[in-house]
């Protein structure tokens, strides 16, 4: 299960805020997930709460947020909104998709005190 590796990379990343910004308690972690990145949602939510343990975010909200996904297609030309990976243009109908966006996974922000 890589969402707990997931979970531990966000906790060094808000521990290295905590220091920078010199915050000592997160209420709420706000993340934006693209529908392609491949984390299962649920899974990060478990692992989040353990994970947070001794940290700044120790009982802290986390909220997710989807990403659409998007891709280049090579018949129209365009970066389209893609439901799945494998739909067809939604503007032309070709198939032949390239997903460019919804892969990522980043904090968009965090509620601290």
């Amino acid at each position: 299960m890589h969402e707990m590796a997931l979970c531990e990379s966000l906790r060094s990343a808000i521990e290295e805020a905590a220091v920078r910004e010199r915050f000592s308690k997160v209420a709420r972690v706000r993340l934006a997930i693209g529908r392609f990145a491949g984390v299962e949602v649920e899974a990060l939510r478990f692992g989040f709460d353990i994970v947070m343990a001794g940290s700044p975010a120790e009982g802290a909200e986390l909220v997710v947020l989807e990403e659409e996904g998007t891709g280049w297609c090579f018949d129209c030309c365009e970066t389209v909104p893609l439901a799945h990976r494998l739909a067809p243009c939604p503007r032309c109908g070709g198939e032949r998709l390239v997903p460019n966006g919804g892969t990522e996974m980043k904090i968009k922000d965090l509620e601290v005190t």
